[in-house]
């Protein structure tokens, strides 16, 4: 399962999520303008920074948007 944690507005996110878009991935949106889910961000990855992707399926979290549409393009690519 792939978890992006997200912040309305962010051009990184936006970024992302344009390319799981295009590899047509689905991902389980977290926004952290929730409190509970900013918490939770920041005990899974020690920062209140995003993007943030979990990949559960791989035990693989990163920040960077770049890094994430990199990792998504050589993992979930067609």
């Amino acid at each position: 399962m792939l978890t992006l944690y997200v912040k309305t507005g962010c051009p990184f996110c936006a970024r992302v999520l344009d390319k799981a878009g295009q590899l047509d991935l689905d991902l389980e949106l977290k926004n952290i303008a929730d409190e509970a889910t900013a918490n939770e961000l920041v005990q899974k990855g020690g920062q209140l920074t995003v993007p943030y992707l979990v990949d559960s399926d791989k035990s693989i979290a990163m920040y960077e948007s770049d890094d994430i549409i990199d990792y998504l393009e050589e993992n979930y690519g067609h």
